[in-house]
């Protein structure tokens, strides 16, 4: 998934308001996050694999140390000792904020073909709803809109740019999805790690925002 995962970190927003917009951003993708640095050093693999799914021509030959479950909680732990540390007082934002790092694993679960790892050398699990592209988009799209119409009701807007720059951010985001899911294959493994690094861009974009559109009193 891709606007899967941001769906439920806009939809956290209403949940625990004290999260700033930067970290709903970063917490559901922190594994996405970590991976192409991992790909780029050479210790996960991704191949260019047109077929491997109808969905992307992609295939995760390795990556346990950013996608496997244990990984993920190793993650999340992190994640939330630094939320908490932003964060001070209540555990609640921290334990939001973990949840939605583990969220990545299940929903790639739910999307991958069989190739998301328990742990480092273990089975490998993945339900294939990328087998599907009308499935997927039907499935993807609903989240992204209810996450961000969640988002946009938990907020307001204290100035013009509190009223345009989410819009263009959840634009922006759903233009890059649908480049993802109809673009052509990109032309290796290593170009797609090198451009996936342009994902740490979208939490700063959130830093941005939620100074023009903090969160409902």
């Amino acid at each position: 998934m891709f606007i899967g995962h941001y769906a439920l970190g806009l939809a956290v927003k209403r949940a625990e308001p004290r999260l700033s917009l930067a970290v709903l951003l970063a917490a559901p993708q922190v594994l996405d996050l970590v991976w192409p640095v991992l790909v780029l050093t050479g210790v996960e693999h991704v191949e260019v694999a047109p077929g491997n799914t109808a969905f992307t021509p992609l295939a995760f030959t390795y990556y346990p140390w950013s996608h496997s479950l244990v990984a993920a909680l190793l993650w999340a732990t992190a994640t939330m000792l630094i939320v908490h540390a932003i964060t001070p007082g209540s555990w609640r934002p921290a334990a939001f904020a973990g949840a939605l790092v583990v969220s990545h694993w299940v929903l790639d679960v739910v999307s991958h073909r069989a190739d998301m790892p328990l742990w480092p050398g273990s089975a490998r699990l993945g339900l294939g709803l990328w087998q599907s592209i009308p499935a997927t988009m039907v499935v993807e799209i609903a989240m992204y809109a209810i996450g961000a119409g969640l988002y946009l009701t938990a907020t307001r807007a204290i100035d013009r740019l509190g009223r345009t720059l989410p819009w263009i951010l959840i634009v922006l985001l759903f233009v890059i999805y649908l480049g993802n899911a109809f673009g052509p294959p990109p032309p290796s493994g290593t170009a797609v790690a090198a451009a996936a690094l342009a994902l740490w861009l979208i939490p700063l974009a959130g830093f941005w925002i939620e100074r023009h559109r903090p969160a409902r009193s």
